[in-house]
């Protein structure tokens, strides 16, 4: 949790240099920053495994759920936004898995996204601004075995693709829709256990993860 924590107060620290680098190069009036607020619903991913042999492996699902989050977005252009984002979700990770004979647990699994993207706006009307974009960062696993309390975690690459549009109901505030599509990569040496838990013991990494989500929240326009 520590190095998480360090991890999000560098990502927001950049974001708020990166922001007044923006503001100092630019035109007096200076880009536009944004607030974005999010709550999602996020799907199974119904098929995670990782086999080395009868012996090592680990096969199941990672289960969705309820995904929150936020972004800070600067606007060097009305149709452009450059957005840093955090997502996060707590899951279960259903896993079947072989410890000396093949067994089965539940595992709890908290999933960190941290993104930097790109957003192309396409506004139709003053009321609506359909948009898209294309993130890039790292997704942080944490696995909890509950059958002995063992933990585990992994850092992973991972990109984003997000379809939606804002919808202003005046003229800061604003209703998000909005669905993405995450994904983790597959990294050579894992870190990341599902088995008996800890380091060491149980198979590490895991298979390409992707999970879709639906939902959006609430955008505020703050300069």
């Amino acid at each position: 949790m520590k190095k998480l924590l360090t991890i999000i107060f560098i990502f927001l620290a950049g974001a708020s240099v990166f922001a007044q680098n923006m503001q100092m190069a630019s035109k007096p009036a200076g880009p536009s920053v944004r607030l974005n607020g999010y709550t999602f619903y996020a799907f199974d991913d119904n098929h995670v495994d990782s086999y080395y042999s009868n012996t090592s492996y680990f096969d199941g699902a990672i289960n969705g759920g309820f995904q929150w989050g936020g972004g800070l977005e600067i606007m060097p252009a009305p149709s452009m936004g450059i957005e840093f984002t955090y997502l996060r979700l707590d899951s279960k990770a259903p896993m079947e898995y072989y410890n000396g004979g093949v067994e089965y647990t539940n595992f709890d699994l908290a999933t960190n996204w941290l993104f930097l993207g790109g957003n192309k706006y396409m506004p139709n009307s003053s009321k609506v601004e359909p948009f898209g974009g294309f993130m890039l960062g790292m997704a942080i696993f944490d696995v909890t075995n509950p059958d002995n309390n063992n933990n585990s975690s992994g850092t992973k690459f991972a990109w984003g693709a997000k379809l939606g549009a804002n919808v202003w109901m005046n003229e800061k505030v604003g209703l998000k829709l909005q669905m993405n599509l995450l994904s983790a990569v597959q990294a050579v040496g894992g870190g990341l256990y599902f088995g008996t838990g800890g380091a060491g013991a149980g198979v590490s990494g895991f298979s390409t993860f992707y999970q879709f989500s639906l939902g959006g929240g609430l955008v505020f326009k703050i300069k």
